[in-house]
């Protein structure tokens, strides 16, 4: 068994600073990685503004557009929502999502967050694969208790070292999540093996700052790497990570 996860910060589609609308270049891009699972933070699931001033931007939501005809199974979860438009978190799957739902765990209404959770089918893993996509809140207090939160789902949901995978942007530059999560899951970060603490991810051009992670439980991690500078920087202010993933033992 080989599973091949990324995940990704995509800024809605466009590049840094929102110079350029960038969501075809991004959806090549996310192609080439050749992945099985993506877990997507700030995806445009409507924006009419947007659609009124770009020709060419996609008609349907931006995470059935990236998912065309590669990932055949999606799951989006709507954060913000604002009058013209919403974005949030999406999960996209080569494989069967059985059950999927979206918890808020907004700290205050400045800044709307929510968890999306998803079973998924994977061949030769006999029971379903819990994934959550995370996008953590800027502030220390937030990602605490949002931590807090999502720890506890999985413990309620995914007990007794059911396989699960937890990726997103955790704007976690301290680091604070690794003794939380591996304490409460038994997680651990993909990347520890080869460095020993969570990969370097933003700003993508240059990175300096460990916000975006992995944590897997009831697998073994293979490869896992860091996409950055070009042409990465050109899509998205963060990098994007990926990891291989095997059974463990």
């Amino acid at each position: 068994m080989k599973l091949r996860i990324c995940t990704y910060n995509i800024h809605k589609g466009f590049s840094q600073f929102n110079r350029r609308m960038v969501i075809h270049e991004l959806r090549d891009r996310l192609r080439s990685l050749d992945v099985d699972l993506v877990f997507l933070q700030e995806v445009q699931g409507l924006h009419m503004g947007h659609a009124s001033r770009h020709p060419n931007w996609p008609e349907p939501p931006q995470h059935e557009f990236l998912a065309e005809d590669v990932w055949h199974q999606t799951a989006y979860g709507g954060n913000a929502v604002y009058d013209h438009g919403h974005h949030g978190n999406a999960i996209l799957s080569r494989f069967p999502i059985v059950s999927t739902s979206n918890q808020d765990v907004s700290d205050h209404r400045f800044e709307r967050r929510g968890l999306l959770h998803c079973e998924v089918q994977v061949p030769e893993i006999e029971s379903p694969v819990h994934c959550v996509c995370a996008h953590l809140g800027l502030f220390a207090g937030s990602r605490r208790r949002q931590m807090e939160a999502l720890a506890g789902r999985m413990e309620r949901l995914a007990p007794d070292g059911a396989p699960l995978i937890i990726a997103g942007d955790f704007n976690d530059w301290r680091n604070r999540a690794q003794d939380l999560l591996v304490e409460r899951l038994g997680v651990r970060d993909a990347f520890e093996a080869g460095r020993g603490r969570p990969p370097r991810s933003f700003p993508s051009k240059m990175p300096l700052f460990r916000l975006d992670r992995i944590y897997v439980r009831g697998f073994s991690v293979k490869q896992a790497d860091v996409h950055s500078g070009p042409p990465w920087s050109r899509i998205s202010d963060h990098a994007a990570l990926t990891a291989e993933l095997g059974p463990t033992g």
